[in-house]
């Protein structure tokens, strides 16, 4: 008998697994992106690291470098005994108290292709309101009343800062690597890609954001920080991953008055800008398809990473303007080909957002960027 229940039991089980909403909306595992190889047709030349765990460029060096496929942490993580540590602060914006980017949208699903242009999608959106928090990094180095340079980082925390980037500024600028900069973390206004706030935000191809953050942001951070930040575009960079990545350089390349330095991690320069713009019908691609290739070279230092499994077409879209390695191969290429200062880490072993790389190569990436910036650095 006790065996007969227990027999009954099993199966009962096996069934509930078999039926339960949970294992339904499991579905099929999704395969996840392939490996694109260092070497295959229309990668640009690279310059070999790999094999060389904790090895990265030198930090004046431009042009096309492979690590991985292991990598060590940067040692810069840590804090260390005796090193000026910043102090970080925090404050809210209500997007009901802000002119630009009021009200917000969201979606509730997806969207689809749109059967009359197949480069964007049809999706139904609502307004929100929203809250967006800011995380401020000052350095102990700061002098009150003086113009400080900055950097603006996308997608900044929503809850308790992650202190990583904070520890990394203060060894940086201890060792006078970089300047005693301000770093100013954004967080988005919620959601992703095309129908939510963030999309728009990210990956709309206008000065939009730029301008956002210079009338709303950055007077704020001026009062409740009691910093002054500087006006000079030299002494100005954007960082961000993702669409984040594609939203730092939309900013500098609409906006040179305002931005030169740029950072860049799995950058979303592909076709997700929505609504759509017939003035940049393919949304970021057009930056290395035609905008940069067709406009004058502007005073920009931009840096690029991208993980040999990084996205690829990740949505319903299949209009060949969905490979995130492509699209950062091909920045790669028409960068050198215009003549900018830019420096391109292609991540082998690595996913999208390039997370186990970057852990080596970001205090790297910010010496890189901010290399050259004044004779008066952290004087």
């Amino acid at each position: 008998m006790r065996k007969s229940w227990m027999t009954l039991a099993t199966a009962l089980l096996l069934c509930f697994c078999l039926h339960s909403p949970a294992t339904f909306a499991q579905g099929p595992k999704r395969a996840g992106p392939p490996t694109r190889s260092f070497d295959a047709p229309g990668a640009p030349a690279f310059i070999r690291l790999d094999g060389k765990p904790g090895m990265n460029p030198a930090p004046d060096a431009d042009g096309n470098f492979l690590i991985g496929p292991e990598y060590l942490a940067a040692p810069e993580q840590q804090v260390v005994a005796g090193i000026p540590q910043g102090k970080v602060q925090q404050f809210t914006i209500d997007s009901r108290e802000t002119k630009l980017f009021n009200p917000g949208i969201a979606r509730k699903v997806f969207g689809v292709v749109d059967p009359q242009n197949p480069k964007t999608l049809i999706v139904e959106t609502h307004e929100i309101d929203y809250s967006r928090q800011i995380t401020v990094y000052i350095p102990a180095q700061y002098k009150p009343g003086s113009e400080a340079p900055f950097m603006v980082v996308h997608d900044g925390p929503k809850g308790k800062p992650d202190l990583t980037l904070p520890r990394i500024l203060d060894n940086l600028i201890a060792q006078k690597r970089v300047p005693a900069m301000i770093v100013i973390m954004i967080a988005n206004g919620g959601g992703d890609a095309q129908g939510h706030e963030r999309g728009k935000e990210y990956d709309t191809m206008s000065g939009l954001f730029a301008e956002y953050i210079e009338t709303e942001v950055l007077p704020r951070v001026e009062k409740e920080c009691n910093v002054k930040l500087t006006k000079d575009p030299d002494g100005r960079a954007a960082m961000g991953s993702s669409s984040g990545g594609s939203a730092a350089l939309i900013m500098a390349w609409y906006r040179p008055d305002l931005y030169h330095r740029v950072l860049t991690t799995s950058g979303t320069f592909v076709n997700q800008q929505w609504p759509f713009d017939s003035q940049t019908p393919d949304g970021a691609w057009g930056f290395h398809d035609k905008i940069i290739p067709e406009s004058p070279t502007k005073p920009l230092r931009i840096f690029l990473a991208v993980g040999d499994r990084d996205n690829f077409n990740p949505n319903v879209m299949r209009d060949g303007m969905h490979n995130w390695v492509e699209a950062n191969h091909r920045m790669a290429k028409v960068l050198k080909a215009k003549g900018y200062h830019y420096q391109y880490l292609f991540c082998q072993n690595s996913g999208h957002g390039v997370r186990n790389a970057k852990a080596q190569f970001l205090p790297h990436a910010l010496e890189w960027v901010w290399h050259g910036y004044g004779d008066q650095k952290n004087e």
